[in-house]
């Protein structure tokens, strides 16, 4: 039987880990541009930690991890005959592989509260899971990149965000869109058309505008329970446009009837402001119907999309002022972001926005010529590994031909033959592999050369 890996994940070559060391670096150098310091946590959590904390969708998408040993002992027999896995779950599971880096966060930030100078800021970089049906652009293996500050409410951390994720996509050279809404104005249009209730359901609902358009929307709605005068009420709300401050204008003569939309509103006009005033190089955009389908979200939502390629939010994040709450932490306020690095892998590759850098480690490659020249070679390599230039050598002493494909295939930029005059000169020969030019320079010569190329 061919070996194969499960659905949803992939393996990556060294030339792809050196496209996408390329981006992990990239966003943790803004990060840390930005104040932001990292931390880790394991893969797998209690499952009591995860549950609950991404809704009734998130909850089903969950990786959960069996027990160890005999996981059927003590389980309930008749659960296991009725087929009941939500009642089952708990007995057989007390792991699960962890969904998202943000809960993860706020159970580290409860957990180590003592030890934490706040407002604390922390990056994380690490594999996350979820249970999805595998599609372009949505794998169940993938990385995120995320950055929170807790223990501050101020909306300068907010504007600080977009500027950090505005730099993390100039550095990248990928253009975007930068959509903004408020949970408190989305409670705010829930209020309005009589069903703060259902704040939940309306905001799992329209967060599909994109994908299922308004009218399955508004079918979905009709299903959870909403009135049909309800979901005709919605749909100008969600219709409305503008420019930015057109919209804003028109969603605070909309919510001047609800207190908490008035307070999402004077928040989105702060943060937008903030934040066009320092400049963005983003196009930024406020969207009513941006929910991002979290509970956890209570302030400030954020999504980029890319503009030049069809695919899912490239990055997303928001303000949540109660989620160490359920740790028994309360009176924390958080804002983060999440920039999803497989997704941007994605878009890179088909823009082929990588640098040449990027795309390979070796800089030059030593041809090998029998023993003695390949001993010179190893001592001219080390010198060069000493200016920072990484080299190796063709371990077999095989024909040119092809050892020089072998370079090619790799990439290498720089090809070095050691012969017996350049042995004599203490010297090597060194050829462009891109433009075919060849120099004979000492060691020390070959690095410059390189380094600038």
């Amino acid at each position: 039987m061919k070996p194969s890996i499960p659905k949803g994940t992939r393996d990556f070559s060294p030339a792809e880990m050196a496209k996408r060391n390329y981006i992990f670096n990239t966003i943790r150098e803004v990060f840390g541009l930005f104040g932001y310091n990292p931390i880790e946590t394991p893969a797998m959590e209690n499952l009591s930690t995860l549950m609950g904390k991404y809704g009734e969708e998130g909850d089903k998408l969950l990786f959960k991890i069996l027990n160890s040993g005999d996981f059927l002992r003590g389980a309930d027999m008749k659960l296991i005959e009725e087929g009941n896995c939500t009642r089952l779950t708990p007995q057989l599971c007390e792991k699960g592989l962890r969904y998202d880096l943000t809960v993860p966060f706020a159970r580290y930030v409860v957990q180590h509260r003592n030890e934490l100078q706040l407002p604390f800021k922390r990056y994380q970089i690490q594999p996350v899971w979820r249970a999805d049906r595998p599609q372009k652009g949505r794998y169940r293996e993938f990385y995120q990149c995320d950055a929170d500050v807790v223990g501050s409410d101020s909306l300068l951390n907010e504007i600080e965000l977009l500027q950090m994720i505005d730099e993390v996509f100039r550095r990248l050279k990928i253009r975007i869109q930068l959509k903004l809404n408020n949970r408190k104005v989305l409670a705010g249009i829930a209020e309005l058309i009589g069903e703060p209730d259902k704040m939940v359901d309306i905001t799992v609902a329209i967060d599909k505008i994109d994908k299922i358009g308004i009218d399955n929307v508004n079918a979905e709605l009709i299903e959870r329970g909403l009135s049909q005068q309800a979901v005709e009420a919605l749909r100008p709300i969600l219709e409305i446009s503008g420019t930015v401050e057109e919209r804003l204008a028109q969603l605070e003569k909309l919510l001047a009837g609800s207190e908490t939309g008035m307070l999402g509103v004077r928040e989105l006009r702060e943060v937008i402001e903030g934040t066009m005033a320092l400049g963005l190089d983003a196009e930024l955009d406020l969207d009513v119907s941006l929910a991002r389908g979290l509970n956890y979200y209570t302030g400030t939502i954020i999504e980029v999309k890319a503009k030049d390629v069809a695919i899912g939010s490239i990055s997303g994040g928001g303000r949540y002022d109660n989620l160490t709450g359920v740790f028994g932490m309360g009176g924390l306020s958080g804002v983060g972001v999440s920039f999803g690095a497989d997704r941007i892998y994605d878009v890179l590759n088909a823009l082929d926005l990588y640098p040449a850098d990027a795309r390979t480690s070796t800089q030059v490659m030593f041809v090998n010529f029998g023993h003695k020249e390949a001993e010179a070679a190893m001592r001219m390599i080390k010198i060069l590994r000493g200016q920072g230039i990484a080299a190796e050598i063709y371990p077999d002493e095989a024909k040119m031909k092809k050892q020089m494909a072998y370079a090619n295939a790799s990439g290498v930029p720089f090809v070095a033959m050691v012969g017996e005059s350049e042995m004599e000169q203490g010297k090597l020969a060194l050829k462009n592999m891109a433009t075919g030019e060849q120099v004979t320079v000492d060691p020390l010569e070959a690095a410059a050369i390189v380094a600038k190329a």
